[in-house]
C-alpha cells in the first residue's frame, strides 16, 4: 500500500515507520523539525492546504496517516487558536483533499473527548463531552472529518509513550519520571485520574493490522487494563529497579490550568468486534518499554 505518513519523526510516527516496512511509505515532517533518523523525509506543513494538496498529488498515496497534532493541554486551555487550526481545521482540509482523490485518511483523537464521569470503560458509541479546550479541538477534528469523508479511521489512544519520546513536550511521562528519579528530585504524582497509558509500538502494530481490513470508523486503541498515574509511576520504578520517594496527590493539589477526565479508560470494543484487538495489558507493555530504554 502507498502510505503518506505525516509527522513521521514524532513518537508514534517513528514506530509506524519501523512497523509499516512492508508498505511503500512516504515520510513527511513539519518544516524545521529534526528528521529523527529518517533518510529522506518530505517537508509538509499540515496547515498549508496548497502544500498538502501538492504532496498528495505528487505521491498518490492510498492512505494518509496524520499523526500531526498540537497537544500542549495546559497551553491550549489559555489559547486554543493553534490547536483548533492543527487539530480540527487543517484536519478537515486534509479530509476534503483525500475525498477529492478517493484516499483513505487516519486521524488520531484522544481519550480527552470524554468528561471522565463514567465508572466503566468508555466505548466508541458513548457520547463525547470534553472538559478541556484540547479535548474540544480533538472532538471538532473528529466531527469535521466524519462530515467531510467517509473513508476515515479515527483512533482514540491514551497516554502515549514511546522510545522516540514526545516531540514538543520535552519527553514522555515515563522518561520524565525516570529522569526525576535519577536526579533525586521530589516526585508528586496525581492519584485521582485513571486511564490506560499506551505504548506506541503496540499502537503501531495494531494500526498495521487495522489498515489491512479496510473497515473505516472510530476505534479505541489503548493497552488493556487501568491505573492511576500514581500507580503507573510506582510500576515504572519497580520495573526499573528504582526506589525514589513518590507522593500521591490530587488533581486539585496539582493545580493544572486544564481539567483532565477523572476516569478515561477506553474499551477497544470496535477492534474486538472485528476480532483484531492486539493491544496487550499495560503492565506487559510498560515492562518491554523499560527493558528498551533503561
Amino acid at each position: 500500500m502507498n502510505i503518506l505518513l505525516i509527522g513521521a519523526n514524532g513518537q508514534l510516527g517513528t514506530d509506524l515507520v519501523s512497523t509499516l516496512v512492508g508498505h511503500n511509505l512516504v515520510t513527511a515532517i513539519q518544516p524545521g523539525t529534526p528528521p529523527g533518523g529518517l533518510a529522506h523525509p518530505v517537508d509538509l506543513d499540515i496547515s498549508d492546504t496548497a502544500q498538502v494538496r501538492e504532496s498528495i498529488a505528487r505521491f498518490s498515496p492510498q492512505l494518509v496517516i496524520n499523526t500531526a497534532a498540537f497537544h500542549r493541554v495546559d497551553d491550549i486551555e489559555k489559547d486554543a487558536s493553534i490547536a483548533l487550526q492543527v487539530n480540527a481545521l487543517a484536519a478537515q482540509q486534509l479530509a476534503l483533499i483525500c475525498r477529492e482523490a478517493d484516499i483513505a485518511l487516519m486521524y488520531f483523537s484522544t481519550d480527552y473527548v470524554f468528561d471522565g464521569a463514567s465508572q466503566t470503560p468508555y466505548v466508541e458509541t458513548d457520547s463525547p463531552n470534553p472538559i478541556s479546550a484540547y479535548g474540544a479541538t480533538k472532538l471538532a477534528g473528529e466531527l469535521l472529518i466524519r462530515s467531510a469523508w467517509h473513508k476515515h479511521y479515527i483512533l482514540r489512544p491514551c497516554g502515549l509513550y514511546g522510545t522516540a519520546g514526545a516531540m514538543g513536550k520535552g519527553g514522555n511521562f515515563v522518561n520524565t519520571m525516570l529522569k526525576l528519579a535519577h536526579e533525586g528530585k521530589p516526585i508528586r504524582v496525581i492519584n485521582d485520574q485513571v486511564c490506560t497509558p499506551t505504548f506506541t509500538q503496540d499502537l503501531a502494530a495494531q494500526i498495521a493490522v487495522l489498515i489491512e481490513t479496510g473497515r473505516y470508523g472510530t476505534y479505541h486503541t489503548t493497552n488493556d487494563g487501568a491505573c492511576s498515574w500514581y500507580e503507573f509511576t510506582c510500576e515504572i520504578f519497580r520495573l526499573a529497579g528504582l526506589s525514589p520517594q513518590v507522593t500521591p496527590i490530587t488533581s486539585a493539589e496539582f493545580g493544572a490550568p486544564a481539567r483532565r477526565p477523572a476516569y478515561s479508560v477506553l474499551e477497544n470494543r470496535a477492534l474486538r468486534h472485528l476480532g483484531i484487538d492486539r493491544m496487550r495489558d499495560w503492565h506487559a507493555a510498560l515492562a518491554e518499554y523499560i527493558r528498551l530504554v533503561h
